[in-house]
Formats: C-alpha cells, sequence, structure tokens
C-alpha cells in the first residue's frame, strides 16, 4: 500500500514541476539550466579533488568556465581549439612545453588545411581561406588570450601558406 501512496505522491510532484517549466519562459529555463549545470560541475569538481582524483576536476573545470563565458570561449569554441591544438600537436607543430625551441621552418599544404579545417580535396578559394581564418583568429588571437600567441602564429602561417598555393 505504501508503495502506491509514493508512487502517486511522486507523480503529482512530477506533473507540478513539469507544469511549473512549461510555463516558464525560454530565456529563464536556460539561464535557471545553465546555473543548475555550473553549479553541479563546480560541485563535482571539488568532490573529485576531495576524492584525489584531480584528473577528473579539469574537464569539469574547464566546463563550467565555459558555461559561464570567461574570456568570451563557449563550450563549443573551447572544442574547436582543441581540436586545433590536437592537430598541430600530431605534426609536431606545438608543444606545451614552453622552453622547446619551435622550428618554424616549413609548413606543408596539407598541414595548413588541417590547421585551417579545410578539406583539401575540394577546391578552394581565398575567401574560404579567409573566413577559416579569421573564425579561428576570433578565438585564438593574442588580443584576447596571451596565452594563445603561439597558435595564432601557426594559424597565421597556414593562411599565408595556403594564399601562396591558391596564387
Amino acid at each position: 500500500m505504501n508503495i502506491i501512496i509514493y508512487t502517486v505522491v511522486i507523480l503529482v510532484i512530477f506533473y507540478f514541476l513539469l507544469r511549473f517549466i512549461s510555463n516558464i519562459s525560454s530565456k529563464k529555463l536556460s539561464k535557471g539550466l545553465r546555473l543548475l549545470i555550473i553549479i553541479g560541475l563546480i560541485f563535482l569538481a571539488i568532490l573529485f579533488a576531495i576524492g584525489g582524483r584531480f584528473l577528473l576536476t579539469l574537464p569539469l573545470t574547464l566546463a563550467s568556465l565555459a558555461l559561464l563565458k570567461l574570456k568570451g570561449l563557449s563550450i563549443f569554441q573551447l572544442i574547436s581549439l582543441f581540436r586545433l591544438i590536437q592537430t598541430l600537436r600530431r605534426s609536431g607543430r606545438f608543444s606545451f612545453n614552453q622552453s622547446q625551441n619551435n622550428n618554424m621552418s616549413t609548413m606543408t599544404v596539407s598541414e595548413a588545411f588541417k590547421i585551417l579545417n579545410l578539406d583539401q580535396k575540394k577546391k578552394v578559394t581565398k575567401e574560404d581561406i579567409n573566413k577559416a581564418y579569421t573564425k579561428i583568429q576570433k578565438k585564438i588571437h593574442p588580443d584576447i588570450s596571451p596565452e594563445t600567441a603561439r597558435l595564432s602564429t601557426l594559424v597565421n602561417e597556414a593562411r599565408d601558406i595556403l594564399l601562396k598555393e591558391i596564387i
């Protein structure tokens, strides 16, 4: 008998909760949901830090910072910036080690296509290159974040190589 009463109470609460959510404006709902996610991520990051799982706190902290839009970066921009760094690291053009002397001698055309996230098989125009360059530079320009100066230099080099290749 108790199970039936608990089920009815839960269903009634669930009904009123859904009714309340349906009457809220989408703007207020998104703000509230964002705040709830940020608080939850920070809580999990603190919980993992207390538990000694420091490696798990980094993604949660980055996700919560991205939701706060610090330095103008959203979660999607952080993901695309992470992809750019991974492409550069795989090609040997970028390292987090500051003391390493990066050899900026030559970049291949295929590396330049990967850095600018362009399809090498398609015919690329000057406008496509400049559009991709501008899109990436809006995220990593040194004026926005001084830590991304090396990335910005590599993106500049990739654009120059592709523009020379087209002409």
